[in-house]
């Protein structure tokens, strides 16, 4: 099973890295070129442990797709696990890993493991460019929680902390 890690360093305190990662409102603005758009499920602000959300976009060469994933495993602010219960993929799973850093910012860490159907052609696209597809998006929204992490008045109007 193909195994995508990131790591990114923020300069913001855990409990904030936390909620944005698992914010509907974030992912909406990092995926917004895909047109996803909540279609069942937790539909904004922060999901939960044992919530679903089901996306509908056109990531794939403008083809409409499903994605329906549930937070399964959820120990704040430390770690979540969401799921794919159904959509494209075989199998989807994403564990987000928090911690603080000697210098006091948060270090984000994903383990995201996928199963492609179809094989052995899903193999053939994976390596061809499936891989960098999705590492190129974990990598954006990595970025994308980076940002707002860093900037108080981007993560509180995505916190709705007024």
């Amino acid at each position: 099973m193909p195994r995508i890690i990131l790591e990114t360093k923020i300069d913001a305190p855990i409990y904030r890295v936390f909620d944005l990662a698992r914010s509907i409102d974030l992912h909406k603005i990092s995926f917004r070129d895909l047109r996803e758009k909540v279609i069942a499920g937790r539909k904004q602000g922060l999901i939960n442990e044992h919530e679903y959300v089901t996306w509908k976009g056109k990531p794939f060469l403008g083809i409409p797709q499903k994605l329906t994933s549930a937070i399964t495993i959820m120990a704040g602010p430390y770690f979540f696990e969401d799921k794919m219960l159904k959509g494209p993929f075989a199998k989807l799973q994403h564990k987000h890993f928090f911690e603080t850093a000697s210098d006091d910012k948060t270090v984000m860490k994903d383990i995201f493991d996928y199963s492609v159907p179809f094989k052995p052609l899903g193999c053939i696209a994976d390596k061809l460019f499936l891989r960098k597809y999705l590492e190129r998006l974990l990598m954006k929204r990595n970025h994308l929680i980076k940002i707002y992490a860093e900037n108080d008045e981007k993560w509180m109007q995505i916190l709705n902390i007024y």
